[in-house]
């Protein structure tokens, strides 16, 4: 993932010229459209929760996302842990963001979920709080980063920091099976269900992958123009 962004062409100004991630980012773009249009009109409605269980076909793919991101956190935190690159910080870093951006949506429309459903927007079943505590300790993760100016203390302990946290992904993901609540399980679907589901999967799964790189590639240019700077104030 370090070398992504050097593989991946700049876009050459004027004219209609797409670079790479251009083009991820516009399939991004029309599949997200593609899954919206299918989770309304090509899904049946579910027998027992009815229309806002179409709600389902984000909510799971935002998950799967946020537990990419922080997965690639934790890969990313142990290369840096290994190797003392900052280019795996980066990584580490900018998955991060993305994490705790797609928690939050998830908290939310989960929330909008269990408000139809279940009457309430939260419950603090299992499910529910694990995603509650892996959000908190991402925010902390992003809050550490920014508690000194030593960027390698800071790089080792958000490394040390994002493995930790990465462990109660699989308490998110078993805690339903392994305690009593009310979160639904991931239970057999009909196929045009199941299509949706992996249609939308794919969507989001391209849209982290732009965010990712795009992130990075703003960190790198951010880099760059701080080098600048520097030589600029310090000639000699």
């Amino acid at each position: 993932m370090v070398g992504v962004t050097r593989a991946l062409p700049r876009p050459a100004r004027g004219g209609l010229h797409l670079s790479l991630l251009d083009l991820l980012g516009l399939a991004a773009c029309v599949l997200l459209l593609i899954s919206v249009g299918m989770a309304l009109l090509y899904a049946p409605t579910e027998l027992i929760q009815g229309e806002p269980q179409r709600i389902f076909y984000m909510h799971l793919p935002m998950a799967a996302v946020s537990y990419f991101s922080f997965a690639t956190t934790a890969v990313a935190g142990i290369g840096y842990l290994w190797k003392r690159s900052m280019a795996y910080d980066v990584v580490a870093r900018s998955a991060a963001e993305i994490g705790v951006l797609f928690t939050t949506l998830v908290i939310i429309s989960g929330g909008l979920w269990g408000r139809a459903t279940w009457g309430t927007f939260w419950q603090w079943e299992p499910r529910l709080t694990f995603t509650f505590i892996l959000w908190l300790i991402f925010v902390a993760y992003l809050m550490l980063r920014q508690a000194s100016q030593d960027k390698e203390r800071m790089a080792r302990y958000a490394a040390v920091l994002g493995i930790i946290g990465f462990a109660d992904v699989p308490m998110v993901f078993m805690s339903v099976y392994w305690w009593r609540g009310i979160h639904p399980e991931v239970a057999h679907m009909p196929q045009s269900m199941a299509i949706t589901l992996l249609v939308s999967l794919a969507a989001f799964t391209a849209l982290f992958v732009y965010l990712l790189v795009q992130r990075i590639e703003i960190d790198r240019a951010r880099e760059e123009l701080d080098e600048i700077r520097a030589t600029l104030e310090d000639p000699a």
